[in-house]
This record gives C-alpha cells, sequence and structure tokens, in this order.
C-alpha cells in the first residue's frame, strides 16, 4: 500500500498488520512486526520531506517481509546514540526485534528498508 505518513499512520498500519497477522494464523509475531513498522513509519515521518512512502507486508512460509520503501536517497545509518539521546534508536529496535534487516537503493530513486522476522523464533 502507498500512501502519506501522518501522526496517527502508525496505529492505523499496526492494525492492518495485526489483521494480516492474524488471517495468516501468525499472531506470535505481532509484537515485533508492529514495534518494527512503527519506528520504519516514524523514520519516514521524520526524514522524508514529503512523508511518501510504500509499505509490503510479505508472508512467507517461515515468517513475514515487512519493506518501507520512499523517495528520499538518504541511507538510514545505524548509530550508537548516547544515552540521553532523544532520538536514533529506531534501527536499534527494528535489529533487536527482527532476525535480518537492511536497506537498499531503488531503482526509480529512494530507498526501501525491510526487516524479517521468523515464526520459529
Amino acid at each position: 500500500m502507498s500512501f502519506t505518513v501522518g501522526a496517527h499512520s502508525a496505529r492505523h498500519v499496526r492494525r492492518i498488520a495485526r489483521s494480516f497477522l492474524s488471517e495468516w494464523e501468525m499472531p506470535e509475531l505481532t509484537d515485533a512486526v508492529e514495534l518494527g513498522v512503527t519506528e520504519l513509519l516514524a523514520n519516514v515521518v521524520r526524514h522524508v520531506p514529503d512523508r511518501r512512502c510504500a509499505l509490503l507486508l510479505e508472508r512467507r512460509a517461515d515468517g513475514v517481509r515487512v519493506e518501507v520503501a520512499d523517495g528520499c536517497p538518504a541511507l538510514p545509518v545505524l548509530g550508537d546514540p548516547g544515552p540521553d539521546a532523544e532520538g536514533g534508536r529506531g534501527l536499534l529496535l527494528v535489529a533487536a526485534v527482527s532476525d535480518k534487516w537492511g536497506v537498499g537503493p531503488r531503482i526509480e530513486g529512494g530507498k526501501t528498508v525491510w526487516f524479517e522476522v521468523s515464526s520459529a523464533r
């Protein structure tokens, strides 16, 4: 799905993800997917000027892959924020709740940030 994110978008997308995971009989992945997608959408709100993105939830035999693509070419960096930093922990959280994650450029411009969560976790 493609949309422009705003202050309440993550809440709506979490509800959609929860619905898909229930339909796919993978409710054990709900917490990880909801947290991961919330962090990726928050990064779009903070760092993508037009706030436009595309979200893909892909069912796999062993779990779920989530992709968030946007038109901004700047790649996110997994940082090491200090204890007093107000941000910079989103990708650390995604890494913590997922089995794999990554980022790459899109052919049409911009980037895709993705993560995978296995039902075998």
